[in-house]
């Protein structure tokens, strides 16, 4: 039994899919008019180890996040906001399909890194207007929304459970509101659904209201629909769009006639530094700089896992060193097990056996339980411990392999941390397999011929480099220090 906080009821519920055994997710995706940086890796992490467990525990997922390559962003209103494509498209000299192409397919290599996997469906807005032109004209049949010169805007008040899902009451939004942002609009509150598109705005389509583009919160109402059909399961993202984005979509799908998403699940913010990550402040890394200037893609999503999905998490130089050891940890345990196997007795281990047993418990109830990575976490290390001690008394090649199966497929195929990329020599186990018995034959031979200044010499250079040799009965063994 699967259990999830449901924004939209601000409690925990038991998971009941729509359907049998599969799941449609939406997860709002980026806007890509520039690099994607360490938010983009948290939120496209948190929800990357979700969609596995549910995958792990037999659910077929439809995994669906859309690109917005379209439209208005801003926090409070998009009638008034700046079109972040066409803005960076003027600044870099390019059309606004080239800066969206461009980012977008950087995004995704960056996400790559990190070990997340493909959606099912990547829909992008700009290939769906026909869909969205649908859905605003539904809205105004319903007299949920009206036009002005070019301009369908939301009537906000027709839609009495607006601010459902964010908690906040249109009267209290009344108030924060400025009361000269349109003056064709009926109501300050009221957002757009379609846009007027000025002679100079190279991004337009045609649409019963005259050429434009659509705003921002419908793209997404259009698409979920679409391909996850009404009353599908999880819509996710970050908190930081709840309002009013989730807010808009919710209002905008329902309003047309439409059941939406039944459970809502988001994702905090991060931290750099114990502050929001900003331009303004100095403190803005992008995730392509974090991956050369910083640490692997790999330590970077062991940050991120290592606090659960609704707790801010802080990224600093403490937190990524301690990311790099516990990965080292947990890569040389898994190479350990690896080297050990094939020459184990055929024995067992009941005290190992019973220790794996104890760390899958702990694992599916702490993944069960709101997907509480922290403590999931926590019986991957207890049992780390219990592994390094039964090899070193000798445990017979049963036990060991559950524990390696237990490492391939809670922290590689759940937590994902074993991924590995073509253009990354340091996460390929096998080049480094290769690399040290070179090294360890070389030795070996300096070691033949009595030559100890040379044999001692690479064995201090491997060790300035992390690598500790270990001569035993049965050849030299070799580790990666912590």
């Amino acid at each position: 039994m699967i259990t999830v906080f449901n924004s939209l009821s601000r409690s925990k519920e038991v998971f009941v899919p729509s359907s049998p055994n599969h799941i449609g997710m939406y997860l709002c995706g980026p806007t890509v008019y520039s690099e994607s940086h360490l938010g983009h890796g948290r939120t496209g992490v948190s929800f990357d180890v979700i969609r596995r467990w549910f995958e792990y525990r037999g659910f077929t997922v439809r995994f669906v996040s859309n690109v917005t390559d379209v439209g208005h962003i801003t926090t409070e209103s998009d009638d008034e906001g700046v079109d972040r494509i066409g803005q960076r498209a003027k600044l870099e000299q390019l059309e606004p399909m080239e800066i969206a192409d461009k980012y977008m397919w950087a995004y995704f290599r960056d996400l790559e890194q990190l070990g997340i996997k493909k959606p099912s469906i990547t829909p992008r807005a700009t290939g769906h207007i026909l869909e969205q032109i649908e859905m605003v004209q539904r809205l105004i049949d319903r007299g949920h929304a009206y036009e002005r010169d070019g301009n369908v805007y939301f009537r906000v008040r027709s839609f009495a459970a607006y601010g459902q899902l964010s908690g906040k009451k249109i009267d209290d939004l009344e108030h924060g509101t400025r009361e000269d942002v349109r003056e064709e609009k009926d109501d300050p509150l009221d957002f757009a659904l379609w846009k007027f598109a000025e002679p100079e705005h190279i991004m337009r389509w045609n649409s019963p209201w005259g050429e434009g583009f659509p705003g921002w919160h419908i793209e997404c109402s259009a698409m979920a629909l679409k391909y996850l059909g009404e009353g599908f399961d999880i819509h996710a993202g970050g908190l930081d769009i709840q309002f009013p984005h989730h807010e808009a979509e919710i209002a905008q799908a329902e309003g047309a006639g439409y059941k939406f998403a039944k459970y809502w699940l988001h994702g905090n913010m991060l931290t750099i530094g114990g502050e929001k990550m900003s331009k303004s402040k100095g403190n803005y890394i992008s995730l392509a700089d974090f991956y050369t200037q910083k640490a692997e893609p790999m330590v970077l999503r062991l940050a991120y896992i290592q606090s659960h999905y609704r707790s801010i998490a802080e990224v600093s130089d403490d937190t990524i060193e301690g990311a790099k050891t516990a990965l080292g940890r947990l890569r040389e345990v898994k190479r350990e097990l690896e080297r050990r196997i094939p020459e184990a007795n055929e024995g067992t281990s009941a005290t190992l056996e019973q220790a794996i047993a104890r760390a899958i418990h702990e694992f599916e109830t702490a993944l069960d339980d709101d997907f509480n990575t922290p403590k999931a976490l926590a019986a991957v290390f207890d049992l780390t411990r219990e592994v390094n001690a039964a090899l070193a008394a000798g445990a017979g090649k049963s036990s060991l392999e559950k524990a390696l199966h237990f490492y391939n497929t809670f922290v590689g195929g759940v937590l994902g941390l074993y991924h590995t990329t073509q253009n990354s020599a340091r996460d390929d186990a096998e080049l480094l397999k290769g690399l040290m018995q070179i090294a360890i034959e070389a030795r070996g031979v300096y070691r033949q011929n009595r030559d100890f200044s040379r044999s001692d010499g690479l064995r201090e250079r491997l060790k300035a480099l992390g690598v500790s040799l270990e001569d035993t009965a049965s050849g030299t063994r070799w580790k990666l220090e912590s």
